[in-house]
This record gives C-alpha cells, structure tokens and sequence, in this order.
C-alpha cells in the first residue's frame, strides 16, 4: 500500500497555529514522524491561501524537503500556489491534488502537471456534482479525465483516479459504491491509471471514538478489491496494522483473521457474514457492526457500537 501521509492538514488547529507562526519546527517534526511511519508521500494540505499561497506553498517545500525525501502532494485549488510550490521542488517527483472534470480545472491544471513532470490525482466529479454510483464515477474517469490525458500526450501512467469517498455519515447507501468503482476501474483502461482515495472521509462527521474503526474496516474492504494507495494516517497504528495484516495474509491471530476474512468476501464479490466473527469478542463484535454500516445493510447512526 502507496501511503500518502495526510497529516499536514488545515482542519488541523496546530497545523493553522504553525502555519501563522512560520514554525519551520513543527512541519519537520511532522514530516519525519509520517516517514518513518510509513508514508511514502506527503500530502500539504493548507486550503486555498488566496493571499498568501504563493509564498506559503514554496515555504513549506524548502523546508519539508530538508529533513524528507518523498514525494510531496499539493492539496489545494490555488493553481498559482501550486505552481509556486512545483518550481521549489528539488527531490521526488511531486503530485498535484487534484483537477476533476469541471471544464476550467481540466483545461488548466493537467497542463500545469505536465509541465513540471508531476503526477495527477484527478476527482471523478464534474461542476457542482459529486456521482454517487460506481457507474457514474468510471464514466467520468473513461469519458472525460483520462481522455484529457490523451488530448495533452499526459502519461497515464502518472495519472492517479481518485473515484471519491464519502461518509457513511449522510452517505451511507454510497459507500458500496465506492468499493465497485475501484474494482471497476482497473479494468478500463490499458495501462490501467493508478487508483487513490482519501479514506478518511469516510469517517468525516462521526464521533471522533468511532473514526479509527470505520476507516480500519473500510481500509480491508478496498484492498480487497484491489486498492493500492491512499491518502491516510501513517500514524494511526492500528490502520498500518490492517494494511500489514492483508498485505502479509497474516492468520495468526483472530482479529487479523476477521480483517483478511472481510478483504477476501469483499473481493470475491461474496456477502461477508457473522459467522466468520466471534460475536463473544467485542472487538470481533464490534468490526462485524461496523461492516454492515458500511455496506448499507444496518442503518448508521453515531451510537451503532451500543445497538
């Protein structure tokens, strides 16, 4: 699994306090802790910064690369910002995050990532519209993103199909979804573009106890139809050791067997039943809970683990 560390954030309060205080300290901090986690990528996430991005962006580059060697992901929608950053880069190949099919992001940002020789996450969403089915998804990434690609001699191979993720909080019915569309996608193009997701929202909006859990259950289920890389937390422990868990097949306990039991189901287009967990177990108990949110077969609400 291609970890691209989410952690330089701007939801994050200490990541706005650092940002305003230029605290070069915190964000090596930061970066080394995602590596040595893990990551593999660093995703710099700071909002739009209308005024400021210009400068902010190329800041942060100088002294990110000064302690890591990874690539690092531009997550914002300032194009000049972006561009900004790019010419700041001296290591990795960078990605920029993200266009989608909206006319005017298409037109311009993947001439920008061509340009500098960067990779491309690309949104399967248009104007105003997030698709909701998997059908919807791989038609925008075959009939518009990767077409694009092809119009500008843009290697698909550095293209990276991001088919979104959404809360199981509000979006629940959408969340099956999501895992077909990764399957589907693989398959539509030769050579097929790389696939990520931001496996966090699918936790966004609940109770801040139940995130680990629905993003470790849901983390099982994407590998298991083929999921590779993913914007998420190197830092969360317990997700890394889901990730170990499929990547290595590792039986040797009852909860990695419940993980790699969910991830295989959920590949082999088989119903994950509750026979494959100890309902005795409350850990077992409470992943099986989890696993019918998120295939919409149990209506979610924020006390679902106490029903």
């Amino acid at each position: 699994m291609y970890i691209i560390g989410e952690n330089i954030h701007i939801i994050s309060s200490k990541v706005k306090e650092a940002i305003k205080e230029k605290d070069a300290k915190f964000f090596q901090e930061i970066a080394v802790k995602q590596v040595e986690a893990g990551a593999q990528a660093l995703d710099l996430n700071l909002g739009p910064r209308k005024k400021d991005g210009e400068e902010l962006f190329p800041w942060l580059v100088g002294v990110v690369e000064e302690v890591v060697d990874v690539p690092l992901s531009f997550d914002t929608t300032n194009l000049a910002a972006i561009e900004a950053g790019l010419k700041k880069i001296t290591k990795a190949q960078p990605i920029i995050n993200s266009t989608s099919a909206d006319p005017e992001r298409l037109e311009k940002v993947p001439l920008v990532a061509k340009k500098y020789n960067t990779k491309l996450i690309a949104l399967t969403m248009g104007t105003g519209m997030i698709p909701v089915t998997a059908d919807e998804r791989v038609n925008i990434a075959v009939e518009q993103l990767i077409p694009r690609m092809l119009e500008i001699d843009f290697p698909v191979t550095d293209l990276i199909i991001d088919p979104l993720v959404l809360t199981v909080s509000g979006c629940q019915e959408y969340c099956p979804e999501l895992i077909e569309a990764i399957r589907t996608l693989q398959y539509v193009w030769d050579p097929s573009p790389h696939i990520s997701v931001g496996l966090s929202n699918v936790s966004n909006a609940v109770p801040n106890a139940n995130r680990p859990l629905i993003n470790q259950v849901y983390c099982a289920m994407l590998m298991g139809v083929g999921l590779k890389m993913m914007i998420a937390d190197p830092l969360d422990k317990e997700l890394m050791e889901v990730v170990r868990i499929i990547e290595e097949r590792d039986e040797s306990t009852a909860l990695s067997k419940a993980y790699l039991g969910i991830s295989d189901k959920i590949g082999e287009m088989e119903e994950v039943t509750t026979d494959q967990f100890d309902l005795d177990d409350p850990e077992q108990k409470a992943i099986w809970k989890t696993v019918q949110i998120l295939m919409n077969q149990v209506i979610y609400a924020d006390s679902y683990l106490e029903q």
